[in-house]
């Protein structure tokens, strides 16, 4: 939110335990949810910036980035990074390595514009899962493999994937090396079997569908439920004329 929903439960301003926040449902939110289909690509374009702007947000927000405890120095050095990073591009390529401003525009959108597809690959493994809060009853193990899918691809292509293939596999051992993670799918496969858990996994043209599937379900959703309002004010106002 507000670019995008994967169930109309976000039609509600849900507090986001991630973010720490309410994502609220205003105008701008249902203008981009009713075209997110659409826009889904376009979006994930500009996703380095949001990134960009999700680093600062956290760094800067004080009941979010640790102050106290053993932690507490990680903030500055991410701070002292985001400095680095912006005095090396920002300032030594950007602007002193390209002549003209235009150049230096072009450059900015299209060196962040090709990292688009791990923006797709991220949203993938997740949009099209089911996003329902299964409860306390509900084991870790179940919750990563009902919530995320993995990507079909041959080994060769593991490293353009970088990992992100094997989102289940990766959520259930997040410290596991990405070289690893192949091997480790096939015990998780097997494990899901034993259990009768359904293990998803699409291949990289299938899960696009899906996703955009599902974005465009939400979306239609929204345009019904905002015709059925418009006729409830039109009958409310329509009877009350009428007395």
């Amino acid at each position: 939110m507000p670019f995008f929903a994967i169930s109309p439960r976000f039609f509600g301003s849900l507090r986001s335990t991630y973010y720490d926040r309410v994502m609220p449902f205003d105008a701008a939110a249902r203008w981009f949810i009713k075209h997110q289909h659409y826009l889904y690509y376009p979006i994930l374009l500009m996703g380095r910036f949001n990134l960009y702007r999700l680093a600062w947000s956290y760094l800067l927000d004080p009941k979010q980035s640790p102050r106290k405890g053993s932690a507490w120095w990680h903030r500055y050095l991410e701070m002292t990074g985001q400095v680095f990073f912006w005095y090396w591009y920002g300032y030594r390529t950007l602007y002193l390595s390209i002549p003209t401003w235009s150049s230096r525009i072009a450059f900015l959108f299209i060196s962040h514009m090709v990292t688009a597809p791990l923006h797709v690959q991220l949203t993938l493994s997740h949009f099209a899962m089911s996003s329902a809060d299964g409860g306390v009853h509900e084991s870790f193990a179940q919750k990563m493999v009902r919530t995320t899918m993995d990507v079909d691809c041959p080994p060769w292509l593991d490293f353009i994937h970088g990992g992100l293939n094997y989102q289940v596999v990766h959520h259930l051992f997040p410290r596991l090396p990405r070289h690893n993670l192949r091997r480790a799918q096939k015990y998780v496969k097997e494990f899901c079997e034993d259990v009768g858990i359904p293990y998803v996994i699409f291949t990289f043209t299938r899960g696009n569908q899906e996703v955009i599937s599902r974005l465009g379900e939400v979306a239609e959703q929204l345009r019904v439920m905002e015709e059925c309002r418009k006729v409830a004010a039109k009958d409310l106002i329509e009877g009350h004329h009428s007395h």
